[in-house]
């Protein structure tokens, strides 16, 4: 197991990337309704959460973040967009399938749709 100072360095080094990986891509695709930018921006918060660096549950700014992102992605294209976005940047990120499975229920999202690597963007 990895000791406490490593994993805050690890969750504080993919803040960073997720800030910069966020600002690129808002760059890339300013014009786009919801950018993958934007997606990345929004759960910043969750890094610590999603990459196993906390134990228990996300913080209430991670929950905000994800229940924001969930509005931005109010039409079936946001939502397809959004699926892409974040099936290709989370393992770049080092993302625990596990902790995104487990995301939407305990931010009480309220979206029905299996979080997987192996989700299906088109449907």
């Amino acid at each position: 197991t990895m000791a406490p100072s490593t994993r805050r360095a690890n969750a504080i080094l993919v803040v960073g990337m997720l800030l910069a990986a966020a600002m690129a891509a808002v760059a890339a695709e300013a014009a786009a309704e919801m950018s993958c930018g934007d997606a990345v921006s929004a759960l910043i918060p969750c890094g610590s959460f999603l990459v196993g660096a906390v134990a228990g549950a996300p913080s209430e700014s991670c929950c905000r973040g994800a229940q924001g992102l969930r509005r931005m992605a109010g039409t079936p294209g946001a939502r397809r967009a959004l699926c892409r976005c974040l099936e290709q940047s989370g393992p770049s990120f080092g993302v625990l399938p596990d902790r995104a499975r487990q995301l939407p229920a305990l931010c009480k999202l309220g979206i029905s749709i299996p979080v997987s690597p192996h989700t299906d963007c088109d449907k």
